[in-house]
């Protein structure tokens, strides 16, 4: 099994860097329009520019605010090469600038030890190596609309991507002439609009066209109000009732695809791009194993991944037979959905067989390492709607102890520990996207509930990240969901130490791909101590403190259960993976060693619980699906939240008890 996943691996790698259109931006922020200048300053911008072109400032509102929810993210480009409060796009000038990433990959099938590279999630290219540029002409059109704008304005790109107002100016002038093209008048009432905010979106189908107006019209209904990353307090009254003219889509010309019998919701737009599940050289077959759950085994958790590369370069990939797969992509542009394999069966996308066989993968088109390389607010939203729907359909709890992120899922065995892959990374907004599933995280339990949910506020939040562009040098100031762990309570305290990733005992770093001493929204933690500013927590078997200040905390109160080691027991190993014991396995299926991770939970520590959960493998050691064996054994576990990442112990092992008895 291992040679064959490492050798897609090391194939798909050669192949995907001269094809890969990606953009991991970098850049130095133009000063102009990030300025904090008056707080009403921007939504004075919407109005003026809404009067200039005639298009109803709520439209323009909401529609900037499904793009960027009103950011300017200080003039960087998005992960599709979109500027500003609008989104304009201009990837030809972000990918001419762009700066190479340089995470490291893993094993995405996760069956042994890590290869060399991986898949998305997982840095698409070799370190250092620059992205290949093409031509305006040859990116789609939903990726140059600044150029539209430009010269629909007559304003010069630069300021188009650089000042917020002239951004503005932008998107009006593309909705006005949206209308003008559909031969509809330039209309006071923002029903009128509909079409016009359809064409906006950039898709090229009508489906999708309709789903991301649907949402801007659902913004229009509720209203909105925020203060947006450059300080500008800008709101939306809610409209209440409306009767948007969605017949209006039909005059845009766009495709209309067949239904896909894809397994999405009926309110995102979604398609199927199916991965192939292909017989190659000798015993070697790809990229996904055909499987039949949940009657052959439960789906337990969803994973979110980001691409590390664009839509295109992503959807090659996953038609290659010799390449790694997931269940989903999400398009940051619109939102549109692709699902590639369907969730009955077993995509290669955790890094950890274990996961793999108990999970849906879901890709976000993005870069972990690019703070300014931003995700809009319809690709959470559509996201959101995503998960919830496989959670309700795959009886799946919509938490943190469910919903991962690629960098939660854990090491195999000790020596996979270090490959394992770190996206989304500290600037995915948990609380945001946890908010728009319908399930916000709140205080439960109270000061002496003996837990802790992980929730800054992400705007304000800010540690400092080293690494994005270069080794060592710091990111660009930006929120995170993420809070950093110490030894002592002091900032100048050394940080936690994870023997896995440092076998050597040396402290964690503060580099944006280091999870060793890191803590993110959502997660929970049995309370280990408490110093005026400071909170203790038990994290990977030590004593953990962070910042917690009454005025700004970055915890809610909770309680639930906890595991510590049974009475007796000085400490218990912890594992990667719940695999049966030896004596399950039945002739022809090979016994899995149950090699604990290099970690102890010592005695006198607590960790927040998930359920309970069977000891399981599934067995797919060729390419007929007839052949494949679900072991179980008489051995449970349970999962833990003992690091950045989950874990499992022996319910053997562990005495499980409500917290803050």
């Amino acid at each position: 099994m291992a040679p064959r996943t490492a050798r897609h691996a090391r194939r798909a790698a050669g192949a995907v860097a001269s094809a890969a259109l990606l953009l991991p931006l970098v850049g130095a922020p133009p000063a102009a329009s990030a300025a904090r200048a008056g707080t009403g300053t921007l939504q004075r911008e919407f109005a003026e520019a809404a009067a200039e072109y005639h298009v109803p400032q709520s439209v323009l509102l909401a529609v900037s605010y499904l793009e960027s929810r009103w950011d300017v993210h200080g003039g960087a480009p998005s992960v599709t090469g979109g500027y500003g409060p609008m989104h304009l796009t201009d990837a030809a000038t972000a990918l001419a600038s762009a700066v190479p990433p340089a995470e490291p990959g893993a094993d995405a099938r996760g069956a042994a030890a890590p290869a060399a590279t991986a898949g998305p999630g997982g840095g698409h290219r070799r370190p250092g190596e620059a992205p290949s540029v093409p031509s305006p002409g040859a990116l789609p059109a939903r990726l140059r609309t600044l150029p539209r704008a430009a010269a629909l304005t007559g304003l010069p790109p630069a300021r188009l991507r650089e000042r917020t107002a002239e951004n503005v100016r932008g998107g009006a002038a593309l909705l006005a002439d949206a209308q003008k093209r559909l031969g509809l008048p330039a209309s006071g009432r923002p029903d009128d609009w509909f079409g016009a905010v359809a064409g906006y979106s950039g898709a090229s189908d009508t489906r999708s066209a309709t789903a991301f107006a649907n949402d801007v019209f659902e913004v229009l209904r509720t209203g909105q109000e925020r203060v947006n990353d450059a300080g500008q307090h800008v709101s939306l009254p809610a409209s209440g009732a409306l009767a948007p003219r969605r017949d209006q889509v039909a005059r845009l010309g766009l495709t209309t695809p067949p239904p896909s019998g894809a397994e999405c919701p009926g309110s995102v737009s979604c398609e199927a791009v199916p991965a192939p599940y292909q017989k190659l050289e000798g015993s070697d077959y790809g990229n996904h194993d055909v499987a039949d759950r949940p009657r052959s085994q439960k789906a337990r958790f969803i994973v979110v991944h980001d691409t590390e590369g664009t839509w295109e370069t992503t959807l090659r990939l996953i038609k290659d037979p010799a390449y790694v797969s997931w269940n989903y992509t999400v398009r940051s542009s619109d939102g549109h959905i692709a699902q590639h394999v369907p969730t009955k069966d077993v995509a290669w996308h955790a890094g950890n067989w274990y996961v793999n066989s108990a999970s849906v993968g879901i890709e976000h088109e993005g870069f972990l390492a690019r703070p300014d390389a931003w995700y809009t607010e319809e690709m959470y939203r559509t996201s959101a709607r995503l998960v919830r729907y496989l959670a309700d359909r795959l009886d799946i709890p919509l938490d943190r102890r469910h919903i991962l992120g690629h960098d939660n899922v854990p090491g195999t065995t000790p020596s996979t520990i270090k490959g394992m892959h770190t996206d989304p990374g500290p600037y995915w907004d948990w609380a945001h996207y946890f908010e728009l599933m319908g399930r916000p995280f709140r205080p439960a339990g109270g000061p002496f509930g003996g837990l802790v949910t992980i929730l800054p506020e992400y705007d304000v939040n800010m540690p400092v990240y080293t690494g994005c562009e270069k080794p060592g040098r710091r990111c660009l100031p930006h929120g995170s969901g993420a809070v950093r762990l110490h030894t002592g309570p002091g900032e100048n305290t050394p940080l936690i130490k994870d023997v896995g990733l440092r076998p050597d005992g040396s402290p964690s770093t503060t580099d944006v791909n280091d999870t060793g001493a890191r803590a993110s929204t959502g997660q929970q933690f049995a309370v280990a101590g408490r110093l005026p500013g400071w909170t203790a927590v038990w994290y990977l078997g030590q004593k953990a403190w962070f910042r917690d200040p009454w005025w700004s905390p970055v915890t809610a109160g909770a309680q639930g259960r906890i595991a510590t080691p049974r009475q007796g027991l000085k400490d218990i190993p912890v594992y990667g993976r719940a695999y049966p014991e030896k004596e399950a396995y039945p002739p022809g299926v090979p016994v899995q060693p149950l090699v604990p991770l290099p970690y102890r939970l010592p005695a006198g520590q607590a960790y927040a619980v998930g359920e309970e959960i069977p000891g399981e493998f599934l067995w797919a050691g060729n390419f007929d699906p007839a052949a494949h064996r679900v072991v179980r054994g008489k051995e449970t576990y349970y999962e833990i939240q003992f690091g950045h990442r989950v874990a499992f112990v022996r319910a053997s092992d562990v005495t499980v008890r409500p917290s803050g008895r």
